[in-house]
């Protein structure tokens, strides 16, 4: 990268401990600001516990979290949200019972004004600033192809379609990082032909950090400006693809296996 880039996500020493169990090792690396960085491994690597670090869904043992120069390691889901970071999940948590628009759309009350008496009573700004919502919810529907089937229910769609209601849902926070668990999990070859193009477009169109696991690896090394590998919670390597593909430890903990 740029060495002139702006750090958007540092990861300082991490460790995450479960009783006698060390599922994350002391892993450190930065995230450049509009950076696509991918995090790969075997499973049980420690990947999606490193992305639950950074959410606060669960706090590190030791270690530190930094995202656009404040510390955040101990703060909550919902203050991490507001402070620009939004995730998807490997398995997927849409409302099911809910339509696209709605699950969309209640992402997107995070980031409105108005106050909860304001709601209750029904008064004009509520109106209008429910509208602005459930149009901002519309347009990202159109963005990732699902405007079509705004009134369908959640649980109706397609695995590839939930994974893209999720990120139009994860979009409506308006993140800074955007993280990205297994986005390509569930999808046919298809789907993940268009999935690297549909991803560099939203961190062009949204001047985006990307943050992702994915298990795909030619996904990951096509889409991918530098790739951290882990492997028993240790970082085991990090650069570029051409670099981390070549790499031995990296062939033997993982890339072997795809041969």
């Amino acid at each position: 990268m740029d060495e002139s880039s702006k750090t958007t996500l540092g990861i300082k020493q991490v460790t995450r401990r479960f009783g006698g169990l060390v599922a994350v090792n002391e892993v450190s690396f930065d995230v450049q600001e509009n950076e696509i960085f991918g995090v790969i491994g075997p499973n049980g690597a420690g990947k999606t516990t490193l992305f639950n670090t950074i959410t606060g869904l669960i706090a590190p043992s030791s270690g530190q979290v930094i995202f656009d120069g404040q510390e955040i390691t101990n703060r909550r889901p919902h203050q991490i949200a507001k402070c620009g970071i939004a995730r998807t999940f490997q398995n997927i948590r849409l409302f099911g019972e809910l339509s696209a628009l709605e699950n969309v759309a209640i992402a997107r009350h995070l980031s409105t004004t108005t106050g909860i008496w304001n709601g209750i009573l029904g008064l004009p700004p509520t109106h209008k600033e429910e509208k602005q919502t459930y149009d901002r919810a519309y347009e990202l529907l159109e963005l990732v192809g699902l405007s079509d089937r705004s009134d369908v229910k959640a649980r109706n769609f397609s695995y590839g379609d939930q994974r893209r209601l999720e990120i139009a849902r994860a979009l409506a926070l308006q993140p800074k990082l955007l993280l990205l668990d297994e986005p390509a999990a569930g999808m046919n070859p298809s789907e993940k032909g268009q999935l690297s193009d549909f991803i560099r477009s939203l961190r062009d169109r949204f001047n985006l950090t990307i943050l992702l696991i994915e298990h795909h690896v030619p996904l990951v090394m096509g889409l991918c400006d530098r790739i951290a590998v882990l492997d028993f919670g240790q970082l085991i390597a990090i650069g570029q693809p051409e670099i981390v593909k070549s790499d031995r430890a990296v062939i033997e903990a993982y890339l072997g296996d795809e041969g």
